[in-house]
């Protein structure tokens, strides 16, 4: 292989882990105390947004429904009020002033209904004696649960269930001290996960910690990436190798075909003649497969990879 002038290219590999992205994740938790009187999903379930999940039942929504027929009814009595008041005032049986009050009433009574309409809104779909049907916030994926039909659900319980949208995921990857200088926003990566063996998910470096974490001494790096056919799963394990090309040129080889011997590290080179001879090399630095050479070595001389440490052996015992 001839020896040839490159950019240098680095490569550095560092451990992370799959996690949902915290902007597309719901966490539902109940507003009431009460009783799931029926589910409708499983965990792993896809849902869309608007879909009924969970029937819950609850004394504290009894009040409401019932504060709400209650609501409806001042309403209806204020309406039939409005209107013998307006007719009254047509035939100058009343006064504008009466008539006035009259609206007001109504208004105020339009105004509680839509208060008590509002506060059921939050707990879902009025199904009365006490029931509400919980409709999903978002489309995604049930990703945990923690009810089913007939457990008890209070508002201090760990959430209900939690749909997350694992279109598009983050990678978070641990940064050391000492490669801090290597790693920045924009870079090149490529991510890889023993679940699949030999693929590779291409991203960037989309943003860096500049904290770093007390617990485990790391800053955290995160890659965005689009997760389209749910490969990638959150609390996955994953290796993150980041790519840096130096634009400083040096004299590059394979990595294999450098010997190292006392110390120090030496190739064989092949002449016009078909002649070897060793010769001893300083490193600049290496990826896994290329090295790159600061001396010692010339640009388009042939260096051997194969059988080199017999040569090298054969040319150090003569």
């Amino acid at each position: 292989v001839k020896a040839e002038i490159s950019n240098r290219n680095e490569e550095l590999v560092l451990t992370g882990k799959v996690e949902y992205d915290p902007d597309k994740v719901i966490n539902y938790v109940s507003l009431v105390n009460g009783v799931a009187d029926r589910t409708y999903f499983s965990l792993g379930d896809k849902v869309q947004k608007g879909q009924v999940l969970l029937d819950l039942r609850s004394s504290d929504l009894s009040t409401l429904q019932a504060e709400a027929v209650s609501a409806e009814s001042d309403v209806k009595i204020a309406q039939r009020e409005l209107l013998t008041t307006q007719s009254m005032y047509e035939d100058n049986l009343l006064s504008e002033k009466d008539l006035l009050e009259s609206q007001a009433k109504l208004n105020q009574a339009k105004a509680v209904y839509d208060k008590v309409q509002s506060d059921i809104s939050v707990h879902g779909t009025n199904r009365g004696n006490g029931r509400f049907s919980i409709k999903s916030p978002m489309s995604g994926y049930i990703v945990n649960k923690n009810v089913s039909s007939g457990s008890t659900v209070s508002t201090d319980s760990e959430p209900l269930f939690t749909v997350a949208d694992l279109n598009t995921v983050w990678v978070t990857a641990n940064v050391y001290a000492s490669n801090l200088l290597f790693v920045r926003e924009g870079m090149d990566v490529s991510i890889s996960s023993l679940s699949y063996p030999g693929e590779e998910f291409v991203g960037k470096v989309t943003t860096l910690s500049q904290v770093f974490d007390p617990e485990e001494k790391v800053l955290k790096a995160r890659i965005v990436l689009s997760n389209k056919d749910l490969k990638l799963k959150p609390e996955m394990s994953v290796v993150i190798k980041l790519k840096n090309e130096v634009h400083n040129r040096f004299i590059s080889i394979p990595t294999d075909a450098l010997i190292f011997d006392d110390d120090r590290y030496f190739v064989v080179v092949e002449n016009e003649d078909s002649q070897f001879k060793v010769k001893e090399v300083a490193l600049v630095g290496h990826n896994k497969k290329v090295t790159y050479i600061a001396s010692g070595l010339a640009e388009g001389e042939n260096v051997v990879v194969k059988n080199q440490l017999l040569i090298f052996s054969g040319l150090k015992e003569d």
